[in-house]
């Protein structure tokens, strides 16, 4: 772990309890004295506390410095993803947050299943450790919207990834793509497309949904 998370560091004096003191003290095995590194990934400061009282409970630490420092993508991607299994969404968040994706916007298709329902707290929880393991200083930006009509009226600059002869290459400057569900878009979503650029993959084999939204974050992030 590069840092702990705690919404309210930054304060002169904090207590924590549950999670956060079961990681310091039964995983870390932290002790009064020493000094923790904690982030509230609402701006770009390391807080380093140290721990002045420990009970069976709780603990109380105090402020001892602070340092600016900020480890945000280089680069700014909005990666927009039909939604799938919420299940492989969780697994690959990690993934796509340690690469450098800014943004990501769920967005029901036509061949999106409509009882999948994402768990905001739970998708912030898993970016949260996810920051604490690579030391990423501010959290991924989320957002679900309920069709493409939604997104095509609110963004622009969106490159559809599809199948296509003209290939995706690291030198594009892309600033926002659009990833499809299992199945890929309808008939009906390929015509909303007609005026968008599209961009494929340089092989003959067909990715999952997860597959080409990591592969495409990182083509154009690296």
């Amino acid at each position: 772990m590069q840092f702990v998370y705690f919404e309210e560091c930054k304060k002169e004096f904090i207590e924590v309890e549950g999670e956060v003191y079961n990681y310091l003290f039964k995983v870390r095995r932290e002790k009064k004295g020493d000094i923790v590194p904690f982030r509230n990934l609402k701006d770009d400061f390391l807080y380093y506390y140290k721990i002045e009282d420990v009970t069976r409970k709780k603990a109380f630490l105090s402020l001892v410095s602070k340092e600016k420092k900020e480890v945000l993508p280089k680069r700014y991607f909005h990666l927009i993803w039909c939604v799938i299994d919420p299940k492989t969404i969780e697994k690959t968040l990690p993934t796509l947050n340690e690469i450098g994706v800014s943004k990501i916007t769920f967005v029901y298709c036509d061949r999106s299943q409509k009882n999948f329902r994402l768990k905001f707290e739970k998708l912030n929880k898993i970016l949260i450790n996810s920051c604490q393991q690579c030391g990423r200083s501010r959290l991924m930006e989320l957002e679900v919207l309920k069709d493409l009509n939604e997104i095509l009226l609110r963004y622009d600059n969106i490159i559809i990834i599809n199948f296509h002869k003209e290939k995706l290459n690291c030198a594009d400057n892309i600033k926002r793509a659009l990833i499809g569900p299992e199945g890929g878009f309808s008939v009906r979503e390929n015509k909303m497309f007609q005026n968008l650029k599209t961009k494929g993959f340089d092989t003959d084999m067909i990715l999952k949904s997860e597959s080409a939204a990591i592969s495409v974050s990182a083509k154009i992030l690296y």
